[in-house]
């Protein structure tokens, strides 16, 4: 049987078909994926609107922020990868905008029914003041990470004449930071919002 001048017989055509038919199981693996990403993060038709302003999410990729769990454990963001996560930054003394906050990321959370597995809800206490142990319970489920202020600050995106502390953020399935809602937020456009995110995603 001839060998061809580079020494690669017959035997190198399966190889080559094998090598198209694994790229191809991978390219059917992560189209739902792609797609999705492209959908909502790069074609934006001008007919959609949004009440949270979208970030692009290739400016804020999650850090690492050397969180710490109230018991002092150390916790990362990073382990909540593959959901949505809603996040809210803010003292231990949680007052009322921050309890505010704490409800509105609950309720909304249990208003999208049978899709509420696919959201977290983070809360990153950006001081050392303890929190009130009937908070704590009232919101149970919600992430409670102990951080320091300065890594939010350089992270999370402020609007104009607000702070970090005033908004509440979402969070995509890969880690992106990529939309932030307003100062005082309307949970119904909240939820709306929400439920296009979900409804885009076949991720989380």
């Amino acid at each position: 049987m001839a060998v061809n001048e580079s020494g690669a017989g017959p035997a190198s055509k399966p190889r080559s078909r094998g090598a198209w038919a694994l790229w191809a199981v991978i390219a059917v693996c992560a189209a739902p994926m792609l797609v999705s990403y492209l959908t909502y993060y790069v074609i934006k038709p001008q007919s959609r609107s949004n009440y949270g302003e979208l970030l692009d999410p290739r400016s804020y990729p999650m850090p690492r922020l050397d969180a710490r769990t109230l018991d002092g454990k150390p916790a990362e963001l990073e382990a909540l990868k593959g959901k949505w996560i809603m996040l809210q930054v803010d003292s231990g003394d949680c007052a009322q905008a921050c309890q505010k906050k704490l409800w509105e990321m609950r309720q909304l959370r249990l208003a999208t029914g049978k899709e509420m597995n696919r959201i977290e809800r983070v809360w990153l206490v950006n001081d050392d003041k303890p929190l009130d142990t009937v908070l704590m319970r009232e919101y149970d489920g919600t992430h409670m990470l102990k951080v320091d202020a300065q890594r939010t600050r350089s992270w999370l995106p402020a609007a104009a004449g607000s702070t970090p502390q005033d908004h509440i953020y979402m969070i995509d399935p890969l880690g992106n930071l990529m939309m932030r809602f307003p100062k005082d937020a309307d949970p119904n456009r909240i939820k709306r919002d929400l439920s296009k995110l979900l409804k885009a995603s076949s991720i989380g």
